[in-house]
């Protein structure tokens, strides 16, 4: 099966969990790939405030996203390390990453959660194996 841009996009779009979240994609090209949240009620915590594992997982997917519109392989993630920098009860939230360095067998890669004024709510760092058709 081929692993163009679009249908790397298309998998990502119509994946359920992505799309139960409430997750949707901005903008995706080759190492430029944007996606967004409407937060609603249902992601929030006890403190009223987003769920810290709806920002890991939005930053796992935008990583692994932009890793896998630049090698164009399927990645799994072997680490994620996030950073919680700032809270937000309301509004949309904006995700972007870049690869820092890629192998044949590894890549690594840095992103960010922002609101829609700019300000950084969270940083992610992951590792991700890149699985190769034989």
């Amino acid at each position: 099966m081929p692993n163009t841009i679009e249908d790397i996009r298309e998998k990502f779009k119509d994946n359920p969990f992505f799309s139960h979240i409430g997750f949707e994609i901005v903008h995706f090209e080759e190492g430029n790939v944007k996606i967004k949240l409407d937060i609603k009620e249902y992601l929030l915590n006890i403190n009223g405030t987003l769920h810290g594992g709806v920002h890991a997982t939005m930053l796992d997917y935008i990583l692994g996203m932009v890793t896998r519109s630049v090698t164009k392989a399927k990645v799994v993630t072997t680490n994620l390390t996030v950073h919680y920098l700032s809270s937000i009860s309301e509004g949309e939230i904006f995700a972007e990453a870049k690869v820092l360095q890629q192998g044949y067998k590894l890549a690594f890669t840095e992103g960010e959660i922002k609101d829609s004024q700019g300000n950084i709510l969270a940083k992610g760092i992951g590792t991700f194996k890149l699985v190769r058709d034989k």
